[in-house]
């Protein structure tokens, strides 16, 4: 192989054969390729792009760098779920139980925060005892005894991912749709299961900010999934605020458990978070065929809050993963912040928009996340939503309520929470939680959420966004 020229021709748009993915990217894993050499590829390839064929076969390699898990012996149709990332996002914390209890089996491998966005690792973490780091052998018995795990990477799955990623981070060249769904996938189809759902996070608060970019990046994963014979459907759902009402790692954990608790429904500020908890565990509740369709599926996801086997299914994980089950039921595994900052409406009105990623921000200057891997995190830090988009207020209403044990960064974390609420004088056009889906017969664009859950999607059509109007009042604390 010589590495120069597949640099050269990836760098004038040309192609790689299945064999030379497999040579480059077995030499940079074993540490026979230099990392500039592997930094000026991706490079190439950031600018250049694949081919379909290119990028699956990327994915396939990526995959097959390490260890493939075979969870055949283990009973049950086995589905995972995978979200590209946002703020407040818990709802793999909630999902895992719910489809658990309706017999799905959900081998889980998740990743940890970083940048604005909030890692499940670190929020099972923040659960006294509660252990990510198990072998295979553990995973596997985990998931055989109770129907659901949660862990994550392991040195064996998708290592060759694990070297490329972080050179990726340091070359600027994250943000490239086939690199992105290779990572992704390699780690996903490693995991074992049969079929896979994916939320595809767009707007402010996702990586994916352009709707265009993160359909783009939905279909190439579903095309992956699908062609590596795993029954693959994704959602493309917003994130331009927070998801439900707590950000951190412990407040998260604490709102998913109040929601599990919950059996008759209402679930207030955590509407959003339990709308499309339900109508993804729903899905995987059809895909392992326990329900003909989504909405069969999420009537028997619903009925697992209602009966409370959901969140008895929760307390089993964390109980089988060393977790204190103690301090789930009673919800006091962390003294309290030592510091609340109180942020309030200045005028009359109706909330216009909260800037979920200025939100993960300023709960990473409280504390609650990392801008690098090495940083520690405090479980408790955070922020607690008292309105969402759409809500009256009047002023001096409260909303938000910030947590952190550093007094030092009050008076930043007060200004920005604050600036990060538009009020305005009427209420605002909403916006669907839930803007696309994505399965191998293509994609349907969402109007609304009666139709989310269609039985076959029709091909993806365009539509020109009608213009609205934008209005810039902000909140002062």
């Amino acid at each position: 192989m010589n590495t120069v020229d597949l640099i050269r021709r990836k760098r004038d748009g040309g192609t790689l054969t299945r064999e030379e993915w497999g040579s480059l990217i077995d030499s940079f894993t074993d540490g026979k390729l230099p990392e500039y050499q592997m930094s000026a590829f991706l490079m190439a390839c950031y600018f250049r792009g694949m081919s379909r064929e290119e990028m699956l076969t990327f994915a396939d390699r990526m995959l097959h760098s390490g260890v493939v898990l075979d969870l055949s012996d283990i009973p049950g149709y086995k589905v995972d779920k995978h979200s590209t990332g946002g703020v407040g996002d818990k709802v793999s914390l909630i999902l895992a139980p719910i489809a658990a209890a309706c017999g799905v089996a959900v081998p889980m491998i998740s990743g940890r925060g970083l940048g604005h966005t909030g890692g499940t690792l670190d929020k099972l973490e923040s659960i006294p005892g509660f252990r990510t780091s198990l072998t295979i052998a553990e995973y596997k018995e985990v998931l055989r005894s109770v129907g659901a795990v949660l862990i994550g990477q392991t040195t064996e799955i998708a290592p060759a991912d694990k070297k490329m990623y972080a050179l990726r981070d340091v070359t600027a060249t994250v943000e490239c749709i086939p690199l992105i769904a290779g990572s992704i996938m390699s780690k996903k189809l490693a995991e074992g299961s049969d079929a896979l759902v994916l939320d595809i996070k767009t707007g402010r608060g996702a990586f994916m900010k352009e709707f265009g970019k993160a359909l783009e990046l939905g279909k190439a994963l579903v095309e992956i999934g699908e062609s590596a014979g795993k029954r693959t459907i994704g959602y493309v759902t917003d994130m331009s605020q927070p998801l439900g009402s707590h950000i951190g790692n412990w407040l998260e954990v604490v709102e998913s458990v109040m929601c599990l608790r919950t059996t008759d429904g209402k679930y207030g500020l955590s509407t959003d978070v339990m709308d499309l908890t339900l109508l993804q565990a729903g899905t995987m509740v059809m895909l392992s065929g326990k329900a003909r369709t989504v909405e069969e599926g999420m009537t028997l996801c619903k009925a697992t809050l209602a009966d409370g086997t959901a969140y008895t299914k929760f307390l089993d994980i964390v109980r089988a993963q060393g977790g204190s089950v103690a301090s789930i039921e009673r919800l006091d595994a962390h003294p309290p912040a030592t510091h609340q900052i109180a942020v309030s409406a200045f005028r009359d009105g109706f909330v216009q928009s909260i800037d979920a990623m200025e939100c993960g921000l300023v709960s990473i200057l409280l504390g609650a996340g990392r801008t690098k891997m090495e940083d520690r995190i405090d479980p408790v830090s955070g922020i607690v939503l008292h309105r969402k988009r759409g809500m009256s207020v009047r002023k001096g209403d409260p909303l938000a309520t910030a947590y952190t044990n550093d007094p030092s960064v009050i008076p930043e974390a007060a200004s920005r929470l604050g600036k990060a609420f538009v009020v305005g004088p009427r209420p605002p056009q909403p916006v669907p939680l839930v803007k696309a889906r994505i399965d191998s017969h293509g994609v349907k664009l969402i109007g609304s959420r009666s139709n989310v859950t269609g039985k076959r999607p029709a091909s993806i059509r365009k539509r020109r966004a009608k213009p609205t109007k934008k209005r810039n009042q902000r909140s002062r604390k």
